[in-house]
């Protein structure tokens, strides 16, 4: 009966190995496929994919036609890019570096395969700097509320839901969906160290303003947003 039981978990433990190999096997494979379909969308024209950031200067920023990605594995949620890359609504309410232009939602759209193949490269792009399994995220947390609206006033920027509906500013990108888009260990290493990500900014500098704690409830606060 042991030796029964024994091969039968033996058994699974062989397919969950074989079926383990195969998916990471398609994913590899996507994830070249979507190197060749972002090379082949001249995307690379826009979005900086090698880290880390190169830009020293308000001149060099003002350079670049797109953010970096050379985090996106670390920045986004999988399910979200490959949606969002197939119908890319603008999540900027102003145009990339602009304080004044309205963003004009031209990015271009891509097929659901390539979308899917993009996103398992893009995936594959983390930042050293951005640690994993910090941030409970979806759970609610006071203090970072009170950091957010009180203490820093992030929604000057930011646009975040509040009672139903979104409102804040313009000049940052909105967060009204930023538990469907944004993992919360990359909002806590940006806040904590933006400098390594983003070195050239107009967001604030908070150490010193915000303590560790408020850092993480700030995180873990915009990953409830809905």
């Amino acid at each position: 009966m042991r030796a029964s039981k024994f091969l039968k978990a033996a058994g699974v433990m062989f397919f969950l190995a074989v079926f383990a190999c195969i998916y990471a096997g398609q994913a590899n494979a996507g994830a070249e496929d979507g190197k060749k379909v972002f090379a082949g969308k001249k995307c690379g024209d826009c979005h900086q994919t090698e880290g880390t950031a190169t830009e020293k200067t308000f001149a060099d920023k003002l350079k670049k036609k797109g953010p970096d990605l050379w985090f996106a594995g670390s920045k986004f949620k999988k399910e979200w890019l490959a949606e969002w890359m197939q119908n890319p609504n603008p999540i900027r309410p102003l145009e990339y570096n602009s304080i004044e232009k309205t963003n004009p939602g031209n990015h271009p759209k891509l097929a659901k395969k390539e979308s899917e193949d993009a996103t398992e490269y893009l995936m594959t792009l983390k930042s050293k700097d951005v640690q994993e399994g910090v941030i409970q995220e979806g759970a609610s947390n006071i203090q970072g509320k009170l950091a957010f609206e009180k203490k820093v006033s992030c929604f000057a920027c930011h646009k975040y839901p509040k009672l139903g509906k979104p409102i804040g500013g313009l000049t940052g990108p909105s967060l009204a969906d930023a538990s469907k888009r944004l993992k919360g260990d990359w909002v806590y290493a940006y806040l904590k160290n933006p400098k390594v990500l983003i070195p050239v900014k107009r967001m604030p500098v908070y150490e010193g303003i915000l303590n560790d704690g408020e850092m993480k409830g700030i995180a873990q606060y915009i990953s409830t947003f809905k």
